[in-house]
């Protein structure tokens, strides 16, 4: 099927059309089913398509992966853990984990500290929204136009980068902003921080807003400044929600990849092992090590879904 507008029309027209035709025939199906136990089976019946998506398109691929993760480069000879040493032996991997180490603890402490930091300052003014809105729109922006355009902010020639004109209009000379390590590692992910940033606050700011006004009322009446109001009455109260935001940022930070391949490609020690999977995999064509790499970076990130998840539980019991 080489015509787009049919391929097109086939999917507005025709992914519409099966699940209603599904949700027909099950209604249909669940007429000649004793009436008690329809309500129990209905649900199953409801979400068999959703699961059996997930089962295709997320199950089978990450028992593939970690099966991958254990032969050779072709995929064709069992080489049990020589992936895995290769990957703990590599001073290429080592570095990337290095990187993703900062990344993970400069994106969250950065995104979140600044968040919470406009948040807390915007919360009682009456431009608020207007902040609010400048500050969140990066977060309309993907991280490959984002990379596209920090690229430039870090040109090293003074006519295209604008951070070198600054400099330069300082008589600091013009910075090696993505071609000097560490420094660019720290380059990538302020690029990351300026484009989070907006979801800490608006996430905080939903926080703030849920605190009692007549709390902080009464820590006033009893003398207490503004700053022991925030490090006695306020943070204690947002610490569930930083935590969210904060484990959000970690699983942002691990599968780090976008900005870094459009700005660096990991090049002058810049690697992140979602890049150096990628590389692997496509440069190298080894698809054990890229296989070993993604299990690794699964197992990083899972406990943080988890407890993302048991947080969000936690909170909904509460309301």
């Amino acid at each position: 099927m080489n015509n787009p507008l049919l391929t097109s029309g086939l999917v507005i027209i025709g992914v519409p059309a099966a699940v209603v035709g599904y949700i027909l025939l099950i209604e249909f199906i669940l007429r000649f089913l004793p009436s008690r136990i329809v309500p129990r089976v209905r649900p199953y019946l409801w979400i068999t398509p959703a699961l059996a998506f997930l089962a295709v398109f997320l199950v089978y691929p990450t028992i593939d992966t970690i099966r991958r993760s254990f032969m050779d480069r072709y995929s064709e000879k069992f080489v049990g853990l020589a992936n895995y040493e290769y990957l703990f032996g590599s001073k290429d991997v080592i570095t990337a984990l290095v990187n993703n180490l900062l990344w993970l603890v400069f994106l969250t402490v950065g995104a979140v500290g600044f968040g919470l930091l406009i948040a807390v300052l915007v919360d009682r003014v009456k431009y608020e929204p207007e902040v609010k809105s400048v500050v969140f729109l990066p977060m309309a922006i993907s991280f490959v136009a984002a990379g596209v355009i920090w690229r430039f902010m870090y040109d090293f020639r003074p006519e295209v980068g604008t951070l070198n004109a600054v400099a330069g209009a300082f008589n600091a000379g013009p910075i090696a902003w993505l071609s000097e390590s560490p420094l660019n590692t720290f380059a990538l992910i302020a690029v990351a921080v300026w484009m989070q940033v907006g979801f800490a606050m608006v996430i905080i700011s939903a926080g703030l807003k849920g605190i009692d006004a007549e709390l902080l009322e009464a820590a006033r009446v009893d003398g207490a400044t503004e700053f022991q109001i925030f490090r006695k009455v306020i943070f204690p109260l947002l610490l569930p929600t930083i935590a969210v935001i904060s484990t959000t940022m970690v699983i942002i930070a691990l599968k780090a990849f976008d900005i870094v391949y459009v700005m660096t490609n990991g090049n002058f020690h810049s690697e992140v092992l979602a890049n150096r999977m990628y590389k692997e995999l496509f440069n190298v064509g080894h698809f054990g090590r890229a296989s070993a790499i993604a299990v690794v970076l699964f197992i990083a990130i899972v406990p943080m879904m988890i407890f993302n998840i048991r947080r969000f539980r936690e909170q909904e019991a509460i309301r």
